[in-house]
């Protein structure tokens, strides 16, 4: 499994620049609120996904008054031997991803050379806000373990983005929107049994940690709808296309799949307490873990952000044992209770390693 021996950040949010070597078991940030601790794990999942978990602009990734960030890392791959990745962007948009100094041709082949899960805070949004975040969150599983699942989306999004056009214009040609649907069709399918055969995969996994979390006091499941439940993509299109006319766009298709997150019976936006939505949410991701590990045969980094806010004692506890299982590889963890940290991490390993931040700048400790 690839292990990131070193990482170098050069005005990433509000780190100038920092080098730094970590260990390849468990490495703990502590500092207070805004002192850098979740950009540093933003830093880190920016190198292996080409982008921010915060936020889909990199416009508000530069640190402030600066028109270029960086991120480089050593990794010790699989082999043993060591790999450099680097990501520079520009605030005109440019942005380079090279391996061992050599530039990718496209982005999304790096996608999954690295594989990254984060737990953060911002994850609440999987729960609270509309169906797109929870789209976006299986589109990124899905693409850093299937690269057709990558390129099918960026096609479908292209002919989207396309047939919303037309559907503008006075005038509309038919013929050539019926061309597109076909094309469309093709796209949807395969992304349509991509994402059932993911969610009948995540469904017991994430209902299984959750049972761990929580004692066995609640169970959760999750179910997908989608538009083409109904049929094929191209006779759904057909049949709503004068409501698309009039509305001016497309209202049908995968971009409008849904993924409905319960306890009980009950969506647990609605009954769930903080603490519950909070193991919900820990449980989904460690199940997008173990489900990455299955299909890369190795452990891909983990990033805990500010995980122990929350949870009770009892559920903390049983957080740390599943963290401590051999199933887990290198981990990053923050948290502002420096204190709290420590007497968690030192029953779990001696091969752990200590930061403090201030202002963007890390300490080892």
């Amino acid at each position: 499994m690839p292990v990131l021996k070193k990482i170098v950040v050069s005005d990433f949010r509000n780190i100038e620049f920092q080098e730094i070597f970590f260990t390849p078991n468990i490495n703990c940030i502590s500092g207070n609120n805004g002192e850098g601790k979740t950009n540093l794990l933003d830093a880190i999942h920016y190198l292996s996904m080409t982008r921010s978990s915060l936020t889909t602009s990199d416009r508000y990734n530069f640190r402030y008054g600066k028109n270029v960030f960086s991120v480089s890392g050593v990794y010790v791959m699989d082999n043993g031997t060591e790999s450099r990745f680097s990501v520079q962007v520009t605030a005109g948009g440019e942005k380079k991803v090279k391996c061992d100094g050599h530039q990718y041709e496209r982005i999304s082949e790096h996608i999954g050379v690295l594989p990254v899960v984060m737990v953060s805070p911002s994850d609440i949004s999987l729960v609270s806000e509309s169906g797109e975040e929870r789209r976006r969150f299986v589109n990124s599983v899905l693409s850093q373990t299937d690269r057709g699942y990558l390129s099918d989306m960026q096609q479908y999004n292209r002919l989207l983005q396309q047939r919303n056009r037309l559907l503008k214009e006075n005038g509309l040609d038919v013929s050539l929107i019926d061309v597109i649907d076909g094309r469309m069709s093709v796209f949807a399918d395969r992304i349509y049994k991509a994402r059932k055969v993911f969610a009948g995969r995540l469904a017991p996994v994430v209902a299984d940690f959750y049972k761990t979390l929580s004692g066995g006091t609640e169970t959760v499941s999750i179910a997908y709808r989608s538009d083409l439940d109904k049929g094929s993509l191209a006779d759904i299109l057909s049949f709503n296309l004068d409501k698309d006319r009039i509305l001016r766009y497309t209202t049908s298709g995968i971009q409008r799949d849904e993924f409905v997150f319960s306890m009980g019976d009950v969506p647990i936006r609605r009954c769930g307490s903080q603490g519950q939505q909070k193991s919900f949410l820990v449980s989904l991701k460690f199940a997008q873990y173990r489900i990455m590990k299955d299909i890369y045969s190795f452990s891909p980094i983990l990033l805990l952000d500010d995980v122990f806010d929350k949870l009770d004692m009892g559920r903390v506890s049983n957080l740390l044992a599943m963290v401590s299982g051999s199933e887990f590889g290198q981990i990053f963890i923050t948290d502002s209770n420096k204190v709290r940290m420590a007497s968690i991490v030192d029953r779990l390993t001696e091969d752990r390693a200590y930061f403090e931040t201030s202002s963007g700048v890390f300490t080892r400790i």
